[in-house]
């Protein structure tokens, strides 16, 4: 018999670590080397349902689905994953797994590293977030008061996370199937447009990890009173949900900083807000319109979405450090320059984002270089785009995640006892007369 793989993760939501979720089980589904159970989760606010709202692509994990009584697993697994933050992490069985996009900053909390400590194996999305984990040390105590070094002891490697290349490709106008999204862009009057997709989190101007609000501000300035055509920024952002009332906290956030520049001229700032799937996103990314995506992030774990849109070969401007310079190539993407900050009180959050800990704040001239030069050198940026979508599709693709990810179970996880049906061999016994 094969070998037990349970697997604990957000398997139905609507989230980065949903989708991570998905594409992991799969690949260990598809290598037909072990017992695959999913014990799902829910992750944060973030909506559940995704299984059932793609039965024709996800249908089959249904099958693999256990819900537990009483919070009990019929049996110790042979192998154990959780994928989640690690100060969740628990070892349950023979061998254990914790899978994590890992940190946006430089320092993780002291509850991360007990958590990865317990597990036999970490895995982590980037080479940045795999060197935060081990470069991180605290001072811990044994019961005796015995003062030691609290840092990484568990290996760790680095999964990378790949791109469905049937979803996120370069697509034709007559290629695209919401004509509702296609109507709405070819509405607006711009003809050049850059584009944002995340969260707009916590912390106040400048502070929020993806850094929205400086991002707005920086375009509202460098574009206000420009003589000719101006470009228009596209949001496709949140607060995390997509309810009325947190698209009206987002436009309410947009004209606070609209009225904070001392301009009548001013360039557009477009919101999408609310669900979509990845199709949509995808014709989002390569409606004509759009010509570049930007974000000033402060640190991420991996950046999904910048190298999704790579994949429609179209230039990508963000900032150099953190988990996208993996797949982003210096000389083929606009990688803006700056230093490494303090978090802000206002962007902390408990065991995640830590008092002390640094992240990224871009330098106004690179930003304001690179915001420029796309606009006036779009073809020069357009055959970088062209080059760095085969990169990524090259080398960050779900198929070489699978090949990375079989390689890493085959080398890390040990011969374990399996559970073999007992075969008792017939017996040739003589029959008996009838008395």
């Amino acid at each position: 018999m094969k070998n037990t793989f349970y697997i604990s993760c957000a398997i139905d939501t609507y989230s980065g670590y949903g989708a991570r979720s998905r594409d992991f089980v799969r690949s260990v589904i598809e290598s037909n080397k072990y017992e695959v159970k999913i014990i799902p989760q829910r992750w944060g606010s973030t909506p559940t349902g995704f299984i059932k709202d793609h039965q024709e692509d996800w249908g089959f994990l249904e099958s693999h689905i256990i819900i537990l009584e009483n919070n009990q697993l019929p049996s110790q697994p042979d192998i154990w994953c959780q994928i989640t933050v690690p100060n969740e992490f628990q070892k349950v069985g023979k061998y254990n797994i914790g899978l994590t996009a890992g940190i946006e900053t430089t320092i993780c909390s002291s509850p991360w590293i007990e958590g990865c400590n317990k597990m036999d194996l970490i895995l982590t999305s980037s080479t940045h977030s795999k060197g935060v984990f081990e470069n991180t040390t605290y001072e811990g105590k044994d019961q005796n008061g015995n003062v030691f070094p609290l840092k990484l002891t568990t290996p760790c490697e680095v999964l990378i996370e790949g791109a469905d290349l049937d979803i996120y490709k370069p697509l034709k106008s007559e290629e695209f199937t919401n004509l509702d999204l296609q109507g709405h862009l070819n509405s607006i009057p711009e003809s050049f447009a850059y584009l944002y997709v995340g969260h707009w989190m916590q912390g106040q101007m400048g502070e929020d990890r993806k850094n929205v609000g400086l991002l707005v501000k920086a375009f509202y300035e460098l574009f206000k009173g420009k003589k000719g055509k101006k470009p228009a920024l596209i949001l496709k952002t949140s607060g995390g949900g997509a309810s009325y009332m947190d698209r009206n906290e987002i436009q309410r956030r947009i004209t606070s900083i609209r009225k904070s520049v001392s301009s009548k001229d001013l360039p557009n700032v477009y919101l999408l807000h609310g669900e979509f799937s990845n199709e949509e996103i995808n014709e989002l990314y390569n409606h004509k319109k759009v010509k570049a995506m930007v974000s000033l992030t402060k640190g991420e774990g991996f950046g999904r979405p910048l190298l999704e849109f790579s994949l429609t070969n179209k230039p990508v401007i963000t900032t150099g450090w953190s988990g996208q310079v993996d797949f982003l190539q210096p000389e083929l993407s606009g990688l803006m320059g700056g230093k490494l900050t303090k978090i802000h009180p206002s962007a902390q959050q408990k065991d995640m984002l830590i008092e002390g800990s640094e992240w990224f704040s871009v330098d106004p001239n690179h930003l304001s270089h690179f915001f420029n030069d796309v606009v006036d050198n779009y073809k020069d940026w357009k055959v970088k785009g062209k080059r760095q979508g085969y990169y990524s599709r090259t080398n960050f693709s779900f198929e070489k995640m699978s090949e990375q990810l079989e390689e890493i179970l085959s080398r890390n996880i040990p011969n374990l006892p399996a559970q073999v049906e007992l075969s008792l061999p017939k017996l040739n016994l003589p029959k008996l007369k009838k008395v």
